[in-house]
């Protein structure tokens, strides 16, 4: 005859189970906010360096037909306010306020260099990336939807790009590779990444140099990830970023 266990034996064996439950279902209380993982480069910039950190994090990602994320997608915003990252109630919203605080939190992650002088040097072309390059982003939008081969390269934009690769040959050739800065990767490859993005739809002619990271940057499997989300994205195109000149 089976027996019946007492009631407080089966109030402790419910909570043991509760808790040892509620131990693998993991939470977090952060939030990164983004917007179109098709067209939104600033997007992808926060989310990868937030990935890099190994920081868990939940996405908010806000509907493409809100006013304020279409203007961050086509550059109209007079403040880009996405992504935005909040964290133990902190709330941190430009990219590289976000990378800086994603150092601090997470200082065994090594998003910058350990090196003084490569540290100083990563944080100068990520703020390169941060403000300048405005014919890229203009004439060459990111649109991982689209491609579009022999595409015509106005020179300003033609000049960006040069600029660019000439900044990661000097990394590569500096730090060894494959990334940037050396065997892992920073800030500076996540700040980056959009750019390789841009390469591939718009299939800009590069060096074996800067072929060889684009290809490398691609195939992350964090950038594998976003793209297979960006392809299940359900949004309408966006006509001003579908251009052929």
């Amino acid at each position: 005859m089976a027996t019946t266990a007492s009631a407080p034996a089966r109030t402790r064996t419910a909570t043991k189970v509760a808790t040892k439950s509620a131990a693998k279902a993991p939470t977090t209380s952060t939030t990164l906010t983004i917007t179109s993982k098709n067209y939104s480069s600033w997007s992808l910039r926060g989310w990868l360096v937030t990935r890099f950190s190994g920081l868990e994090f939940a996405e908010n990602v806000l509907p493409p037909d809100d006013p304020s994320t279409r203007a961050e997608i086509l550059l109209l915003s007079s403040s880009i306010l996405v992504p935005c990252l909040t964290h133990d109630g902190i709330k941190v919203w430009d990219t590289l306020a976000i990378a800086e605080y994603l150092n601090e939190v997470c200082p065994k992650a090594g998003l910058l260099p350990a090196d003084a002088k490569a540290r100083a040097h990563c944080r100068a072309i990520c703020g390169e990336m941060h403000s300048g390059f405005s014919a890229l982003r203009s004439s060459l939008p990111m649109n991982l939807s689209g491609h579009f081969p022999n595409f015509k390269i106005w020179s300003r934009a033609q000049a960006d790009i040069d600029h660019i690769c000439s900044i990661w040959r000097d990394c590569l050739d500096t730090y060894g590779g494959p990334y940037l800065f050396g065997k892992k990767r920073t800030v500076a490859d996540a700040m980056y990444a959009p750019v390789c993005t841009r390469f591939a739809t718009y299939d800009v002619k590069l060096d074996t140099a800067c072929a060889d990271y684009c290809n490398l940057m691609l195939q992350e499997p964090e950038m594998k990830e976003w793209f297979s989300a960006a392809k299940a994205e359900k949004i309408d195109n966006i006509d001003e970023l579908d251009v052929e000149f």
